[in-house]
């Protein structure tokens, strides 16, 4: 599990699908209001509160979304309360939850070093879906394959190379394209093999 502060009143949560599996928890049942995605939301707000001093006390605005590859990005924004000191509040009463779930068949890997990015692309061309877009963005660079539709061993297999010279990222290809520099907008793969040894 891994957070990180958007603003004051907003942060971002990667959970990896080893978070869920520990907690017993399936990727579906983040869609369930059950006790077990209960536990796993309070874990995140403890998480959340020691790794960044973010604190709920009021009604909340949960977006989750399900990146294939990656895990699940949860995005938590606090909302205004009226009760002045949160020692007022039951603490049934604290979270009052908007959920609202998205679901992504996009890839989105992040590379540290360009040099990686260019290794990469040697090694999986002929192989990618659609060849990929490329991005950079904050001295880091990013790989965006849109709508991957493999079979499972053949998707599994992908992303394990992927894997190998870069992670997953939290990212969406829509930050990427509004924050990011598009370095190879279209079939980046091929493009990258073709420009750079």
């Amino acid at each position: 599990m891994r957070v990180e502060r958007l603003n004051q009143d907003k942060i971002r949560i990667f959970l990896t699908f080893d978070d869920l599996t520990e907690r017993g928890i399936e990727k579906d049942d983040m869609w369930r209001d059950i006790p077990k995605v209960h536990e796993l939301f309070n874990d995140m707000m403890d998480h959340a509160h020691d790794e960044v001093g973010f604190t709920v006390n009021g009604p909340v605005a949960v977006e989750v979304f399900s990146l294939p590859a990656q895990g699940m990005v949860v995005i938590v924004t606090r909302g205004k309360t009226e009760a002045s000191d949160a020692d007022d509040l039951d603490y049934d009463d604290i979270y009052e939850m908007q959920v609202t779930l998205e679901e992504s068949d996009d890839i989105v890997y992040i590379f540290h070093d360009f040099d990686h990015l260019i290794e990469l692309a040697h090694r999986i061309q002929g192989k990618a879906p659609y060849g990929g877009s490329a991005y950079a963005y904050r001295d880091r660079y990013y790989l965006v394959f849109e709508d991957v539709d493999m079979e499972r061993s053949e998707y599994d297999n992908f992303i394990a190379v992927l894997s190998e010279y870069g992670e997953a990222s939290t990212l969406t290809k829509y930050v990427l394209q509004e924050y990011g520099k598009t370095i190879v907008e279209a079939e980046a793969v091929d493009v990258l093999c073709r420009y750079f040894d």
